[in-house]
């Protein structure tokens, strides 16, 4: 089946561009009521409800009003419910047809598994979708903030209603890349919640003095995260003083690249980290993983006792670290160790991988099918232990807890990551984006004989 790119709706706003402008009401994908018909698309399609420059506060707060009855989706644990939403939030968990709904919108999740919502702790907007392009990649403002929202809608479609992307700061492309992904981040506001690290490449010496003053001002213009690659710095120790200081200066989270193949680097970066608040992440760390066991158990033990986090990428390491190697982290020992583990998707069809996906439930797939982790824990790694790196509010399919959600064709997890077709994802208790697949196999009598497992239209197709 081929991937297709989120598509906009054939509605227009009806009024305003950028940060303040207003919506008229979407079309929901696979709602029915007050939104209409879904809209359709044939075979394997995606859409992005409301997707667009134009999506500002006003729709953010329109769609937070909006209330929605996801009706006969199974959850984990193997039961049916109704699930209403309100506000943002979920409101109410029931038995199937428990929660009558006469005047909401419905979405009837027959045959969808619901999940919390996966969350993207590793991202790289400003180079995604790069790998293509013919001479020099192109770091305008205009170009760099297509790609990082056409990125994040790549993403969204996939299942992340967050993402966390690290953009390049310094060089020759000085503070424009981050101006760039944090327009992005307006217009993107309501579809899906885009944070940026700034990622400055040298802080020492002379010649990392430029890069310190302009990572001060990243900070400023509303970079939330402070990130970087000490591997790449003549002086990593003095990098890691530069960035935790300057962390704890504005209270913000760290978010470091490394390859974590130097055990006396990591032990250093545990020292220094410790008392951070609110926290040290640092990845994708696949170096741990061609140490000896003895060394690699070790710097684990002290990750988990500086409470520092680790976001490994199970697609491969992404363009900001020269590339060592494929190995991912060591999870399982993470994990034994007592280190918190999220997984990322990395490079988005750059120069770190040409076909990467973006895709955390292919993340999640590979831990469970290589990594050696439960298929629930995999998907854990992409959702629970991704929003709590990168600082967000827990999801439970429970009363109370917020509408970040994915229904994924299937009624187990495990089938879920192996065959993730079809996908309903919702932020902020609204539908933003839908992803369709249709299989049918011929009508032949050997397949009318094997009763073969078949997903039809239930109504014309176009």
């Amino acid at each position: 089946m081929s991937d297709s790119q989120p598509q906009q709706p054939s509605h227009s706003p009806r009024s305003g561009h950028g940060e303040g402008g207003t919506h008229g009401p979407a079309d929901v994908p696979g709602t029915h009521g007050s939104s209409g018909r879904p809209a359709r698309t044939s075979g394997t399609g995606s859409a992005a409800a409301g997707a667009g420059a134009g999506a500002g506060s006003g729709s953010a707060a329109a769609a937070e009003a909006t209330t929605l009855l996801l009706a006969g989706a199974r959850l984990t644990d193997g039961r049916t419910v109704d699930v209403r939403l309100s506000g943002g939030r979920i409101q109410a968990v029931g038995t199937a047809g428990s929660l009558p709904s006469p005047a909401l919108s419905r979405v009837d999740l027959g045959g969808y598994l619901l999940l919390p919502a996966p969350a993207e702790p590793h991202a790289h907007g400003d180079t995604a979708l790069t790998a293509d392009g013919e001479g020099p990649v192109s770091y305008t403002p205009d170009e760099v903030q297509r790609r990082a929202t056409e990125a994040a809608l790549l993403q969204l479609g996939h299942g992340a209603t967050a993402v966390r992307s690290h953009v390049r700061i310094a060089d020759v492309h000085g503070l424009g890349p981050m101006e760039a992904v944090l327009q992005a981040r307006r217009s993107l506001r309501g579809l899906t919640d885009l944070t940026a690290v700034a990622v400055p490449r040298l802080l020492t010496g002379v010649a990392g003095a430029d890069g310190l003053a302009m990572l001060r001002d990243a900070v400023k213009m509303g970079a939330s995260v402070i990130g970087g690659c000490p591997d790449l710095d003549p002086d990593p120790t003095g990098f890691l003083e530069a960035v935790l200081d300057l962390a704890a200066e504005h209270g913000c989270p760290v978010d470091l690249h490394t390859d974590g193949d130097d055990p006396g680097r990591l032990a250093r970066l545990a020292a220094m980290a410790g008392g951070l608040r609110p926290g040290v992440t640092i990845g994708p760390c696949g170096g741990l993983s061609r140490l000896p066991l003895d060394v690699a158990a070790r710097a684990a033990d002290q990750l988990a006792a500086a409470g520092v986090r680790v976001t490994c990428l199970p697609q491969g390491d992404c363009a900001a670290l020269e590339r060592r190697g494929l190995r991912t982290a060591p999870v399982r020992l993470l994990r034994t160790a007592g280190v918190r583990v999220c997984a990322g998707s990395g490079a988005l069809r750059d120069a770190g991988n040409p076909v990467g996906r973006g895709d955390p439930l292919e993340a999640a797939y590979l831990l469970a099918s290589q990594g050696g982790l439960r298929p629930g824990e995999a998907y854990a790694s992409v959702s629970a232990a991704a929003r709590e790196a990168m600082g967000l509010p827990e999801v439970r399919v429970e009363a109370g807890f917020p509408a970040e959600l994915l229904a994924v064709r299937g009624d187990r997890i495990a089938g879920v990551l192996s065959l993730a077709y079809s996908r309903i994802v919702i932020h902020r208790g609204r539908v933003v984006a839908r992803t369709s697949a249709v299989r049918e196999y011929c009508d032949s009598a050997v397949a009318v004989a094997l009763d073969l497992p078949r997903q039809g239209r239930t109504e014309a197709g176009p």
